[in-house]
């Protein structure tokens, strides 16, 4: 016996239409309401179009997936194994990197029995970061068949991200620190922050900063070295210098922009004996400022007197006069920790002789002059911000006009040598070391000896993973 019901609507209590038949279209459930099948119930007719519901508890161990299911496999402990069900036309698995491990540790996907994937009954390994993949289970010649491969990783990079523009500068990763970046500046460029990171701290970078050294003065006078300022973020563990400005000192937060970079030029040697230096220009990284070196004095009135800086150039002594002019002093303008020293003293040991003082450096005053050798330049500090201990920051020593006289050495950290005229023929010039702030080396201007100060430098370093 066969009974027939024939109804338009169904309503609920409130009177809303929970089955609606209008023409040939068949409405199941009012606004808001969930059609759910019961516990133990199946559908069939349906059908899917393509798509997955995704199960968003990670697996993270080997596991069977079942049909109509994406899933995200967490690698992160460990590779693993998705077996794939046992396959029928339309059934359809998908599967999503969940941690972005699928590089290092992958996930093999296997068929089950003697079903196929991509026409050969053999695993898959997906070993790319960030990949998601769809299956679909078209017969039995090609199996489940690969229809949606997404390689990209699309993330939000928790680390700070960053590039460096400039002939002849680096971007490299630090030799002592895996998660370390090192950014080196020898020349003008800017440090581009193109992603900031997610943990504050690590936006704290570290940094050194010299500026060009001092020229020497013609007058035997040495030049400063160029101002050294560094500061140690912890993130980024090194061997500091005995200048750095953690805590105490400027700390300088990243943020996602361009930051220009200035590296200061070696200031020129005094080219006559009446003659200065020139200083050396500044060096620049955000707010801070390396001061460039003071230059070393010339022989007259107007030139006597050795120039302020970073740290300071030597004076000259007029024995004709006989008049001492004032030392250059370091720390100009003043900056915590202080970014150089005054220098030394020139002095004469008669009317006709004079031997020059040493330009500051950055851990020490330049030396005075004795009567029997220029002055050494005031010694520089240093640092393993590269990974290996470097000196920068050396004054430079005082030449002499007696050939039968010693000359005082540069301070360690780029400063030039002091020049003498031994047999009566004028030494080679004596430099600052390019890219140390080294100050240049007193000499004879007239002849040409005054040392030009060695460049200066700009070092970033910064954790990136």
């Amino acid at each position: 016996m066969t009974s027939t019901i024939k109804v338009n609507n169904i309503q609920n209590q409130c009177g809303a239409n929970i089955i609606n038949e209008s023409s040939n279209t068949i409405t199941l459930g009012a606004s808001g309401d969930t059609i759910a099948l019961a516990s133990g119930a199946s559908q069939t007719g349906f059908g899917r179009t393509g798509t997955v519901d995704w199960n968003t508890t990670p697996k993270t161990s080997t596991f069977t997936a079942v049909s109509g299911d994406g899933f995200f496999a967490n690698t992160s402990g460990g590779a693993f194994t998705m077996n794939l069900p046992s396959g029928s036309a339309g059934s359809i698995v998908s599967v999503a990197d969940y941690a972005g491990t699928w590089q290092t540790n992958a996930l093999t996907v296997t068929p089950n029995g003697t079903d196929k994937i991509g026409s050969i009954n053999t695993s898959v390994t997906l070993s790319t970061e960030g990949q998601s993949v769809t299956f679909i289970f078209v017969d039995s010649t090609q199996g489940w068949v690969n229809t949606m491969d997404s390689t990209s990783n699309v993330r939000g990079n928790p680390n700070l991200v960053a590039s460096v523009s400039g002939a002849c500068n680096t971007l490299a990763t630090a030799p002592d620190c895996a998660n370390v970046k090192i950014a080196t500046f020898v020349g003008p460029g800017s440090f581009t922050v193109t992603s900031s990171s997610t943990t504050p701290a690590n936006n704290v970078v570290t940094y050194m900063v010299a500026g060009g050294g001092g020229g020497g003065g013609g007058s035997l006078a040495g030049g400063g070295a160029g101002g050294f300022r560094e500061y140690k973020s912890p993130v980024t563990p090194y061997t500091a210098s005995p200048l750095n400005g953690n805590p105490g000192g400027t700390a300088i937060t990243v943020t996602a922009q361009a930051y220009p970079i200035t590296v200061g030029a070696g200031g020129a040697g005094g080219t006559a004996t009446a003659n200065k230096g020139t200083n050396g220009a500044n060096s620049i990284f955000s707010s801070i400022t390396s001061t460039g070196g003071g230059a070393g004095a010339g022989n007259t009135a107007p030139t006597r007197d050795g120039n302020p800086g970073g740290s300071g150039g030597s004076n000259a002594y007029i024995p004709s006069n006989p008049v001492l002019g004032s030392l250059g002093a370091g720390n100009t303008p003043p900056v915590s920790p202080p970014q150089g020293n005054n220098a030394g003293n020139s002095i004469s040991d008669s009317a006709t002789y004079t031997t020059g003082g040493g330009g500051g450096g950055a851990s020490a005053a330049g030396a005075a002059a004795s009567s029997s050798t220029g002055a050494a330049g005031g010694a520089g500090v240093s640092t393993n911000i590269t990974a290996s201990p470097v000196a920068y920051a050396g004054g430079g020593g005082g030449g002499t006009d007696n050939g039968a006289k010693g000359v005082g050495c540069g301070g360690a950290g780029g400063g030039g040598k002091g020049t003498s005229p031994p047999g009566g023929t004028p030494a080679p010039q004596r430099p600052g070391a390019v890219n140390t702030g080294g100050g240049g080396g007193g000499g004879l201007g007239s002849s040409s000896t005054s040392g030009a100060g060695g460049s200066g430098i700009v070092i970033i370093r910064y954790k990136f993973q």
